[in-house]
């Protein structure tokens, strides 16, 4: 049997007494009735309050804007919009993605001219809402080889060179890209060439 080098210490510990049964009651009472407000704060940062509003600061939601029930600004007179191709990315690099939609009225007969326009969400509401067209529908363009890839949408713009050219013939091509940069979307990429 191994000995303590301070028998004190030994001799303390191998008897108890009914102030140290009382001392350590006191203390396990204080721990458990404090625990409630040790709770830390950010816990309650995700919560909802009982009025069905959340309490954090952060964007509503992070999901893409959906094109449904959107109020595009193409006039269509008594067609539908229709939105033909849409894909998703965080253009702006703000950690929200956005959504561009190519959209074109609900004709049965030729081909009615693409419009291009970026949705986004509200940060306060989550709704969306058009904040750029890319491609304007009075410009005649159909949109093709449509994409959103690193920050950036691309487009083959299929075009017309003079009114007299019929819709179902555009003899022009265009690849277009867009980028976001100082607070606009700026188009680069070759303008107007001859197709094939």
């Amino acid at each position: 049997m191994q000995h303590s080098a301070v028998p004190e210490l030994a001799h303390a510990h191998t008897r108890t007494r009914p102030v140290h049964w009382v001392a350590t009651a006191a203390a396990v009472a204080a721990v458990i009735a404090l625990a409630p407000a040790l709770r830390p704060g950010s816990a309650t940062a995700a919560q909802h309050t009982g009025t069905g509003t959340r309490t954090e600061s952060a964007p509503v939601t992070a999901e893409p804007p959906v094109t449904t029930g959107v109020a595009f600004p193409i006039q269509c007179g008594p067609l539908k919009p229709v939105v033909a191709e849409q894909a998703t990315g965080d253009l702006d690099h703000d950690g929200r993605p956005e959504t561009v939609a190519v959209v074109h009225c609900d004709g049965s007969m030729g081909t009615p001219p693409d419009a291009v326009y970026v949705l986004t969400r509200a940060r306060e509401t989550g709704a969306t809402r058009v904040v750029a067209t890319l491609v304007d529908p009075k410009d005649r363009f159909t949109v093709t080889d449509f994409a959103v890839r690193a920050g950036e949408v691309t487009a083959t713009l299929l075009g017309y060179s003079s009114p007299d050219v019929p819709n179902c013939c555009p003899d022009l091509k265009d690849g277009a890209k867009w980028r976001w940069h100082n607070g606009a979307f700026v188009r680069s990429g070759p303008q107007h060439s001859r197709s094939v």
